[in-house]
């Protein structure tokens, strides 16, 4: 994998935890993929934030790095997008989408990227989230048999 690649993966990593993603994970993909170095996953529990988190990634790579995208797809329904800079290739998806299609069990074989520390601290905030959605449901069922 080259520096350049670990300096993509690093601001995009980066930028996403600023927008608050959730479950920031990266893989070297390069023994195994020759189209790419390495895989950035990212999560949000909303379709706007999966857009905002996107957006600020785009724009942090090009400011800072001056790296644009060649390919950017999925944006249309925020879902997962995924954006492809050649070198580095940047997955965000919808909460739901990540549990569906579950990338890092994919990747689980290649080597993990240390990341910085703001998108370490994301992981298991997915889980954190649904946790809080179910129990905001559930008190507003409870609520709704009073």
């Amino acid at each position: 994998m080259t520096d350049r690649s670990h300096e993509l993966i690093n601001t995009a990593a980066q930028a996403a935890a600023d927008k608050l993603a959730h479950d920031i994970v990266a893989y070297d993909v390069s023994d195994v993929l020759s189209i790419t170095d390495a895989f950035l996953l990212a999560s949000a529990p909303n379709d706007r934030q999966v857009k905002a988190i996107v957006d600020e990634i785009e724009e942090r790579l090009s400011k800072d790095l001056g790296a644009k995208p060649v390919r950017r797809e999925g944006d249309r329904e925020a879902r997962w997008v995924l954006l492809d800079y050649v070198d580095i290739v940047v997955h965000v998806q919808h909460s739901e989408e990540r549990v569906f299609y579950a990338l890092e069990r994919l990747w689980k074989d290649c080597p993990e990227l240390d990341l910085p520390e703001e998108a370490k601290a994301t992981r298991g905030k997915a889980e954190e989230h649904a946790k809080l959605r179910a129990a905001e449901e559930a008190a507003e069922l409870d609520g709704d048999w009073r």
